[in-house]
């Protein structure tokens, strides 16, 4: 696995909004990646490079993972962005938007090669945002040994499918029938992002990376973005994408074990110790069965409180 600064709450900034790209740089978030896609108009492209380059060598970014956000791989701006970024030594990597060919990461880590021969080639994190590359998930997983992470574009994903619903990150209300208020028919409950998480989340742990959620557009409901975070640190997520410093904190604290959860994996790797020692490889606690699957959880659950 590729080592990374910790990744929990990933906060997207537009590059070119230098007042923003700074505030970020100050705030309590694990990671920063700023954007030179979707959230920069086509005039604002160079100008959201040049910043990017800025930010990176004048800012303080203290022990936080910095990225920056590629345009397409058909974008003609793409080949230049390479060239520009590729030497930095405070970036920490590049994250390739709708990921979908492993030969289009080949050629991008081939590129930074040759942009910057003796710097390591940046690390790549790749957005998993179109049906495409939900297909490709574990070629684009494989793809270069500078892969570092998978992140879930919630938004285009949506749209690649077809899903009628407008808001990101947040599936559709469950089907209901017509006529369903006067038959007494229930909605159908709809989890459009179960699928696709749980494929990316697979294909990270087959190769060892980092698996980073999309973010929850509503920005301004506390409860429902500390829900979306939750969810995905539930599943086995490293973190979550934010789009608004208001969910810094409620995903971050989504991401870190409570006291409560700490204690109880403390308690069942002393009461696995205590079996051992006595010669058994499993033991009850509870009036649950503990074996070693249940102490390799509960590390896990250790390492993420560390």
């Amino acid at each position: 696995m590729v080592s990374l600064r910790p990744s929990r709450a990933y906060l997207a900034v537009p590059a070119h909004r230098s007042r923003l790209v700074a505030k970020a740089a100050a705030s309590a978030t694990d990671a920063v990646f700023m954007d030179l896609e979707d959230a920069v108009p086509p005039s604002e492209k160079a100008v959201a490079l040049e910043e990017a380059v800025r930010s990176l060598s004048s800012l303080d970014w203290g022990s936080k993972r910095v990225a920056v956000r590629l345009n397409a791989v058909d974008s003609p701006f793409i080949a230049e962005e390479i060239r520009t970024l590729a030497a930095l030594p405070r970036l920490d990597a590049l994250i390739v938007p709708k990921a979908e060919r492993a030969s289009d990461i080949v050629a991008i880590a081939d590129q930074l090669r040759a942009a910057a021969p003796d710097r390591a080639v940046p690390a790549l994190e790749l957005l998993i945002e179109t049906a495409l590359g939900l297909v490709n998930v574990d070629a684009l997983a494989a793809a270069h040994t500078s892969v570092a992470a998978l992140h879930l574009g919630v938004g285009d994903l949506a749209a690649s499918l077809g899903a009628r619903t407008s808001d990101i990150g947040i599936s559709p209300d469950g089907y209901r029938h017509v006529g369903s208020a006067q038959s007494g028919y229930a909605a159908t409950p709809l989890d459009l992002f179960a699928y696709p998480m749980m494929r990316l989340l697979v294909a990270a742990r087959a190769f060892g990376l980092r698996a980073i959620d999309g973010p929850c557009g509503a920005f301004r409901d506390a409860r429902l973005t500390e829900a979306s975070a939750q969810k995905a640190a539930a599943m086995g997520f490293d973190g979550k994408q934010v789009i608004h410093p208001d969910q810094i904190e409620p995903t971050l604290r989504a991401f870190t074990p409570s006291a409560e959860e700490l204690a109880q994996a403390r308690r069942v790797v002393e009461a696995m110790e205590t079996a051992e020692a006595q010669g058994q490889g499993a033991v009850t606690l509870d009036g649950k069965m503990i074996d070693y699957a249940n102490v390799r959880m509960a590390r896990r659950i250790i390492e993420l409180g560390s």
